[in-house]
């Protein structure tokens, strides 16, 4: 999760701004790499990489040239004929029908998929297969939006140039695919039964177009790449779709709203009907005005809307939703007391950076000593989402952050492997402080360091099952980080010897996030997490033994079912009470006056409470039905 998960007032939207989304002719520079022009590596970077050739552009009478649908002069394509390197091209991210259109000539038909759809780097659709066909010389060619084509029945020519359109619907996930000799067909009815179709496990956004090598043996040379959301040579719509951008409404802990705004030009021509998947739709009706911005107001944060014209023409915008979740004040205290089964990330005090398998609340708690887990706990493993905890953003003083954790099974790592799976960032997310474990045989040690790899390790080997308090800490006046490996609870402070301390290679000037990391199947163990709190104070880390610092303390009612609390003490001197909800915010705080203080109206839950008395501080769980 980058910066924006912090800026509340303005979200960009994510547009399909018109009916044609991308064109690539290849006509570079002969032998030109197309990660120089505009595409991306998204695996095997580097490994015989794919370029175009020395005047190698395909030709296809009414598609290219200048008369052509594609109107530009031919001249180089794109060879994908070896293993190696996978790239994409990225457009707006877009709904409803795609189309993509290219040419294709064949030289060897080893099987699988070169070319297709995605939304992401490899997240892939509508992919396009070949295979060798039912005659020498000759091949298939197959669709799928998973990696097993279904074929069609024609056998094509190899070394000859065909023109291949493939239309992909989001909604639906259906592809269809035409393989043609000769001729542009006007339309989808002109062109007939397509050579073959899949459907089902694809994308409901797609974002870019994938080339793709799988095999030494194949050799593919694409050229002429459309990509549209209307058939190849139709009609544009005049109405599009310039900019979009959502604002939240509000940002609480609760779920809020957002307004999105859609810029567009080209309208007054034509009857345009607006629909919207979500929402109350307001400003500008572009069936009367040539510009103006249409207005998606009352849309839920987290949840994408879609408008929809239909009329005239048919097309769709797509405005990405923000997340309106408030920074963390500190201190934080994260029991994690979610709903079992529910994915963090989605919590309203936490976001997922990227996708894939989520970090889940889990029930049940762990226990360090004499100190246990409020609430739930979380727990992952392998490869997936990693989960980012905004706070406020700390460049002074010194700030330190704990939890228990509980590796319990090591079974997917090798032997040596070694991953980071909890960091701390600043405000951009750039990772500063990492904290690592390394499989040692059937144990594993724990590691901590600034960089992403690191030699600095405890010697303890630890073994699944084992409960392990830890805390990560940084002084701003100094040059260290430290960690503290189950410290003791009841004394812990600043002075407290680390158990690991690092020297970053220059000094961080603030902090202001915790990452949890998922990093892969063979490097992330299975690891539970309980009860984080992160505080530029140590006295929040301390444990059931120091919550006897004053002698003699008394609390009661617990649970409390009215809002006095009634305390005493060995001393019986002035008291001073401060009460924190479970997210370390204050919510209450006042003097306790003839041994009782009034908690005002707090609402049923689990709170914490500290008590000062002649400089001596204690603190209590309280929990208020």
């Amino acid at each position: 999760m980058k910066k924006l998960y912090f800026l509340f007032t303005l979200f960009i939207g994510i547009s399909s701004y018109s009916q044609v989304l991308l064109q690539d002719d290849f006509n570079y520079t002969d032998n030109a790499l197309l990660t120089d022009n505009a595409w991306a590596a998204v695996s095997g970077a580097g490994t015989n990489p794919i370029t175009v050739g020395a005047a190698n552009g395909l030709t296809y009478s009414g598609y290219s040239g200048t008369t052509g649908i594609l109107a530009v002069t031919e001249g180089n394509a794109a060879m994908i004929d070896n293993n190696g390197e996978d790239i994409i091209k990225t457009f707006n991210p877009t709904t409803g029908d795609i189309y993509m259109s290219f040419m294709l000539n064949v030289a060897n038909s080893a099987t699988g998929y070169f070319m297709g759809l995605g939304n992401g780097s490899t997240t892939y659709t509508a992919r396009v297969f070949v295979q060798n066909g039912s005659t020498a010389g000759t091949f298939k060619i197959g669709l799928s939006n998973s990696s097993t084509a279904t074929y069609g029945t024609t056998d094509f020519n190899l070394n000859q140039t065909y023109l291949v359109i493939v239309k992909y619907n989001t909604t639906s996930q259906a592809a269809s695919l035409w393989c043609i000799g000769s001729g542009v067909p006007a339309n989808e009815v002109a062109a007939g039964t397509a050579e073959v179709t899949a459907s089902g496990s694809g994308q409901s956004t797609v974002q870019n177009v994938f080339l793709r090598q799988y095999n030494a043996s194949q050799n593919q040379t694409v050229d002429g790449l459309l990509v549209a959301q209307n058939w190849p040579g139709a009609t544009a719509c005049s109405l599009s779709f310039t900019s979009s951008n959502a604002v939240c409404d509000a940002v609480t802990l609760s779920l809020d709203t957002y307004t999105a705004s859609i810029d567009f030009t080209g309208g007054g021509s034509g009857t345009y009907n607006l629909s919207t998947s979500s929402g109350s739709i307001s400003g500008d009706d572009p069936s009367s005005v040539a510009t103006g911005t249409i207005v998606i107001s009352g849309v839920t944060e987290g949840v994408n809307v879609t408008l929809t014209v239909t009329g005239t023409c048919n097309i769709n915008n797509v405005v990405t939703a923000p997340e309106c979740k408030p920074i963390n004040s500190l201190p934080f205290v994260e029991p994690f007391n979610y709903t079992v089964g529910n994915s963090l990330g989605l919590e309203q005090t936490w976001a997922n950076v990227n996708t894939g398998d989520d970090i889940l609340v889990t029930a049940g708690n762990l226990t360090y000593g004499t100190y246990t887990g409020t609430g739930n706990s979380i727990s992952f493993d392998g490869a997936g989402i990693d989960c980012f905890t905004p706070f406020t953003t700390t460049t002074s003083g010194t700030l330190y952050a704990g939890f228990m954790f509980n590796v319990t099974d090591l079974s997917v790592m090798t032997d040596n492997n070694e991953t980071y799976f909890a960091v701390l960032t600043d405000a951009t997310q750039s990772f500063l402080i990492r904290l690592f474990l390394k499989k040692v045989g059937s144990q594993y040690q724990i590691g901590f360091d600034s960089a992403s790899t690191t030699t600095n390790y405890d010697a303890t080997l630890r073994n699944t099952g084992e409960v392990v308090y830890v805390v990560m800490g940084y002084d701003f006046g100094g040059t260290d980080i430290k960690a503290w490996i189950n410290p003791d609870l009841s004394t812990f402070s600043s002075a407290t010897p680390a158990t690991l301390t690092n020297t970053p290679a220059a000094p961080i000037t603030e902090l202001a996030g915790l990452l949890l990391r998922q990093q892969s199947d063979t490097n992330t163990p299975s690891i539970t997490i309980d009860e984080l709190k992160i505080s530029t104070a140590t006295i929040d880390f301390l444990g059931t033994k120091s919550f006897n610092a004053i002698d003699g303390l008394k609390m009661y009612p617990n649970p409390l079912t009215g809002n006095i609390l009634n305390f005493s003490s060995n001393t019986n001197t002035a008291m001073t009470v401060q009460v924190y909800d479970v997210l370390g915010k204050e919510v209450v705080k006042g003097n306790v006056t003839n041994n009782t203080f009034n908690t005002g109206n707090l609402k049923a839950g689990i709170y914490i409470v500290k008590i000062t008395e002649e400089g001596k501080t204690a603190t209590r769980k309280l929990v208020v039905k």
